[in-house]
């Protein structure tokens, strides 16, 4: 992610501010940072990658452990 990406917090944060996960997409990745440490390097992955696993997430899946 570039340091002018737009950054997005997540809907379920509260108002108290900091206390959430922030995402950015381009065309060829989606980064995820903790907003309390946004200078930090965030989290990459491939846009495909990270739209599969929120189908997951949407749909349910589960994995053996």
């Amino acid at each position: 992610m570039s340091s002018n990406s737009m950054w997005r917090k997540s809907s379920y944060s509260g108002g108290g501010g900091n206390e959430c996960v922030e995402l950015a997409v381009s065309t060829i990745d989606v980064g995820i940072r903790d907003s309390k440490n946004p200078d930090a390097e965030p989290l990459r992955f491939q846009r495909t990658a990270f739209c599969s696993f929120l189908d997951d997430l949407k749909g349910g899946t589960s994995y053996p452990q």
